[in-house]
């Protein structure tokens, strides 16, 4: 991947300072619990989820003003009935803004951020205890709204959304509004970027030098048989989700962000889950940022000390300038999305006659940017691509190697060098 200067150049403009004093106000709520007050007198007095809600939104609406309105500043609000977590039917509001896109075609596509701002004491249903969620997810609010802040003072052909959601807490019940709502409308949604937990937490034996990355194998929204067909191609290390993850590992080391993407090839931490999976369940590719090493003390519990250990979810325990490098890997990655041009359609492998060499084929890549194509491959037991050969501005190509032995890709390329996800061809005899 080439270097974009302008990209590289917005980039710097990342403020830990500024991440610093969103992650900061973002506490000052006193508690963000979903189920925690948000009416007109609560929100004036600065206290709850409602207040919450009401200041990111004015966040967006500032940084729209400071472009000249490039920004569309949105509410998506929704009435989530009783549930387990949710003693009774609660509005949730999941707040937004979009970057369109400048190309009239490439602005169909979506590439998105998000955090949760929702926070939650010991018990998910204390709606009077403290809850600052510094961290969970702070952190992640502040890297959507930092990504907006920079991203919004340059123009990408594709379409960028910057998002933070309620409910992940009592149940990921605002990005599975938000992702549902994305696929009845039919949006072209290519990549979602989820950002939990990236505080990088000052205790023993964090790795402040890398941030770890999620993503499926299986898709989870594929059908029983579209699953016994990557099980038959051994595809199961290459859902759209993994591409996308590989494509940040190429960012990071391409574009000096100072932070390290660690691939972690599995839907999230050992049966845990986050956002990325309610876009996982609408078949869109979405992975999950996540620090190196958490600690359980300053999650999920009320502001206390016991014997000696202090717990809480506090401001102090946030490396602000990690937090600034995870948001450069973010804003690097949508950036580099929203300049490339979409992935070729169609992308097959052709299997009617037994042959040592490949050959692909793919139709186009949709939105007239593509200036050529490139072939990627890489052995079955290796976990991200090894090879790259440009074959210019064609449509079908043959390699001189087996099927048998690698696995291929087909991504298109710009005049620039802006280069989108890579697709891998399903077989056609």
């Amino acid at each position: 991947m080439a270097a974009d200067a302008g990209i590289s150049a917005a980039l710097q403009q990342v403020s830990a300072e500024r991440i610093r004093a969103n992650i900061e106000k973002l506490v000052s709520f006193g508690t963000r619990l979903t189920i925690s007050p948000q009416d007109a007198d609560s929100i004036r007095a600065g206290h709850g989820v409602g207040a919450a809600r009401e200041w990111i939104k004015a966040e967006f609406e500032r940084y729209s003003k400071d472009c000249g309105g490039c920004l569309e500043v949105k509410a998506d609000s929704f009435t989530e009935p009783a549930a387990d977590r949710i003693p009774q039917a609660t509005e949730i509001t999941n707040v937004y803004a979009v970057l369109k896109g400048t190309d009239a075609e490439n602005a169909k596509r979506i590439v998105l951020v998000t955090g949760h701002y929702d926070s939650r004491p010991s018990d998910t249903l204390d709606v009077k205890a403290d809850a600052p969620g510094a961290n969970d997810d702070g952190s992640g609010t502040a890297v959507s709204l930092e990504c907006a802040r920079v991203l919004s003072k340059l123009r990408f052909p594709a379409t960028i959304i910057f998002l933070t959601v309620a409910g992940e807490e009592q149940g990921l019940n605002g990005s599975h509004h938000f992702a549902k709502l994305a696929k009845e409308q039919g949006w072209n949604v290519e990549a979602v970027l989820n950002n939990d937990i990236v505080g990088g937490d000052k205790s023993a034996r964090q790795d402040h030098s890398v941030v770890r990355v999620f993503s499926e194998g299986l898709p989870t929204a594929a059908t029983e048989q579209e699953i016994k067909r990557i099980r038959g191609l051994g595809g199961e290390n290459d859902s759209p989700s993994r591409q996308l993850a590989r494509y940040i590992a190429d960012v990071g080391r391409t574009y000096e962000t100072g932070v390290k993407p660690m691939l972690v090839f599995r839907l999230d931490r050992y049966l845990r889950g986050g956002d990325h999976y309610s876009f996982n369940q609408q078949g869109f590719a979405a992975v999950r940022f996540t620090e190196f090493r958490e600690d359980f003390h300053h999650q999920h519990q009320n502001v206390r000390i016991e014997n000696g250990i202090e717990y809480g979810d506090l401001s102090k325990f946030v490396d602000f300038d990690y937090v600034a490098h995870v948001a450069r890997l973010n804003a690097a990655t949508l950036a580099s999305l929203a300049s490339a041009p979409a992935p070729p359609a169609n992308v097959h492998l052709l299997t009617k006659d037994l042959e040592n060499d490949s050959t692909l084929t793919w139709e186009p890549s949709r939105g007239g940017r593509a200036a050529g194509y490139e072939i990627l491959w890489r052995a079955t037991s290796s976990p991200e691509w090894e090879h790259v050969q440009k074959v210019g501005n064609v449509l079908r190509t043959t390699v001189n190697l087996s099927k048998d032995n690698v696995i291929f890709a087909v991504r298109a390329v710009d005049a620039q060098g802006h280069m989108s996800l890579p697709v891998v061809p399903t077989p056609e005899r």
